[in-house]
């Protein structure tokens, strides 16, 4: 990826920033805290840029992000690239007609939401969240842009835990579907 260096200083700043909480929400999770990234301006600007650098020229219309942690990295780049923002949101939080997907997580099983007419037919699509583990929430994610029309162009996260085995680093990551 052009925009990803191995070598970017940005990036050890990032891994360095965030915490990892074992045994949270229950046992056998390695809880990976965004939380202690967004209490350091520079890395939370980086995190940011590094995002706006690869899809600043994509032209992508629309941000995605997931509740809720995609809903701190989305807005910002949206607004950097020019897109709109379209909240995903967890079961029962958006009034009126909702596009709906269950997906399942690697401690158990969610939904997404997605408000009927928040994009048009033919938009092309960012969708934004912290982590990516099982693929599970992503997929759902895509699925509900797709229903509405739209062309999912990729998927941004920054922390990806291949195999569930903790692994940090800003990943980009293709549709799946």
């Amino acid at each position: 990826m052009s925009a990803l260096k191995a070598d970017d200083p940005r990036i050890q700043a990032i891994q360095s920033s965030i915490r990892v909480v074992p045994d949270f929400p229950k046992p056998g999770i390695m809880f990976q805290d965004i939380t202690t990234l967004l209490l350091d301006p520079k890395v939370f600007r980086d995190t940011i840029d590094l995002f706006v650098e690869r899809y600043k020229s994509k032209s992508i219309s629309v941000v995605a992000g997931i509740e809720a942690r995609g809903f701190i990295f989305g807005p910002p780049i949206a607004l950097a690239i020019g897109a709109k923002f379209v909240p995903l949101r967890k079961p029962k939080k958006l009034p009126g007609e909702v596009f709906r997907q269950e997906y399942d997580l690697e401690y158990g099983s969610d939904c997404l939401e997605m408000h009927v007419g928040a994009l048009a037919s033919g938009e092309r699509a960012l969708v934004v969240d912290d982590l990516i583990a099982t693929g599970g929430t992503l997929c759902a994610a895509m699925k509900l842009l797709e229903c509405a029309g739209a062309e999912v162009v990729e998927c941004a996260c920054v922390i990806e835990i291949p195999a569930l085995k903790v692994t940090l680093f800003l990943q980009f990551h293709f549709p799946l579907l």
